[in-house]
């Protein structure tokens, strides 16, 4: 790729055709390919059920224990205020030269619901989680595969000699 910068859609579309694509279980491309992003959807939503905790050193983190929510007949799920952990349906493949940035969708913002996201660095791979928060006191309803933030890919000024190969390379993939 050419330039610096947020790759356009024609770009990622060039890329999700590439070996390996750089998104793959794209439920409705028309629909989720965007002209700076991609959006990605719902696969599924867990409680908290325990703490968790960081220390000075990555052997020292505990990830809290979590419960996935079952959907209802209508594919629906009522959420009452708090926090919840959302998984993609989407997986991820960014090459050493892309970075991408997760921002929640309007529509759950101005419900009152927050998509809190960290980067995705150069080389991940996976399928990857998000904290949702509801803060509207009457509640938020989510369907299965709604699109609920939008993947923003950034290009780096060079290609990267430490490629991310943390503790959630390859997350969320069935061999995980």
């Amino acid at each position: 790729m050419t330039g610096h910068g947020v790759l356009s859609r024609q770009q990622i579309e060039a890329l999700i055709a590439g070996s390996p694509p750089l998104i793959e279980g794209l439920l409705n491309p028309a629909d989720q390919l965007q002209a700076n992003g991609v959006d990605i959807t719902l696969d599924s939503v867990s409680r908290f059920i325990g703490a968790g905790a960081l220390g000075l050193t990555n052997d020292q983190r505990v990830l809290p224990s979590t419960e996935t929510l079952p959907f209802e007949h209508d594919g629906q799920l009522a959420l009452p205020p708090g926090a919840y952990q959302v998984r993609f349906n989407e997986s991820v493949n960014l090459p050493t030269w892309l970075m991408a940035y997760a921002r929640p969708r309007s529509s759950l913002l101005r419900s009152a619901v927050a998509l809190h996201t960290a980067v995705w660095d150069a080389g991940y791979s996976g399928r990857g989680v998000s904290l949702m928060v509801v803060y509207n006191p009457l509640g938020f309803r989510l369907a299965r595969n709604a699109r609920i933030c939008q993947l923003v890919f950034h290009t780096l000024g060079d290609i990267t000699t430490h490629a991310y190969a943390g503790a959630y390379q390859g997350e969320g993939r069935p061999s995980s």
